[in-house]
């Protein structure tokens, strides 16, 4: 008998913009008593604003045991977008149990993080936790050095058609030797392209990536409206 995922009502302490596409929200209230992080860096929860009934998926930035921290990124249209994008301070919004998916191995000797900037919040919070040489690779349309001012990031601009170009900056990549850990997110069709350069030409093991598909590019960009997961050769698992 399948069991219904719970869901948290909070209200919205703060917003505060972060870049041109980049508002942070930070989320508190009594409805959030029962909210347990999973831990896992790269954890999602659904985010369910007013007026709506759909979820968008958006990474856990922070939670201090009061108050959630979400990093939401702004674009032309969108159930939350329209919504974030204006004075969202004191609107109540549902939220659900978060899940996550970064599972570096034991005895990894570094860690490779790429992705745009739906990205960059989860990149953001892994750099914060793991404590293994990292290097990452950005694809963001606005400046945001200071986003992650203490680690090592080749900034990549967004090209000027919109469409990413992180495949390509993934096939030519220079790998660090020995054993590691790659994690990715972005637009889905990049990250299929991705997996199978892994897979084919890299011949890396289920355990040494994560390519995770945040968002389509299907007449037009199309936020994360599906519950993200783990891709493989032959489809996804959980």
């Amino acid at each position: 008998m399948s069991t219904k995922a719970a869901t948290f009502e909070a209200e919205v302490l703060s917003r505060t913009p972060l870049a041109a596409h980049l508002v942070r929200l930070v989320l508190g209230g009594s409805g959030l008593a029962g909210f347990t992080s999973t831990g896992i860096p790269d954890e999602w929860v659904g985010l369910v604003v007013p007026g709506q009934f759909q979820s968008r998926y958006y990474t856990v930035r922070a939670w201090d045991g009061e108050r959630l921290t979400l990093d939401v990124v702004v674009h032309d249209v969108g159930l939350v977008t329209e919504w974030a994008a204006g004075q969202c301070v004191g609107d109540t919004v549902t939220i659900t149990e978060p899940k996550g998916s970064f599972a570096m191995p034991e005895g990894a000797a570094w860690l490779m993080l790429v992705g745009d900037l739906t990205a960059l919040p989860a990149i953001a919070r892994i750099a914060e936790t793991v404590e293994v040489p990292t290097r990452i690779w950005a694809e963001v349309p606005d400046d945001m050095s200071t986003y992650l001012p203490a680690a090592e990031v080749d900034w990549l601009g967004q090209p000027g058609d919109g469409e990413s170009r992180l495949a390509d900056v993934v096939s030519d990549l220079v790998w660090p030797q020995g054993d590691g850990y790659f994690w990715m997110a972005g637009e889905s069709a990049q990250m299929r392209a991705i997996r199978k350069h892994l897979m084919r030409e890299r011949q890396l093991p289920s355990t040494a990536y994560d390519v995770m598909g945040y968002w389509r590019a299907v007449a037009g960009r199309q936020p994360r409206a599906v519950d993200p997961v783990r891709q493989t050769e032959t489809g996804t698992r959980p």
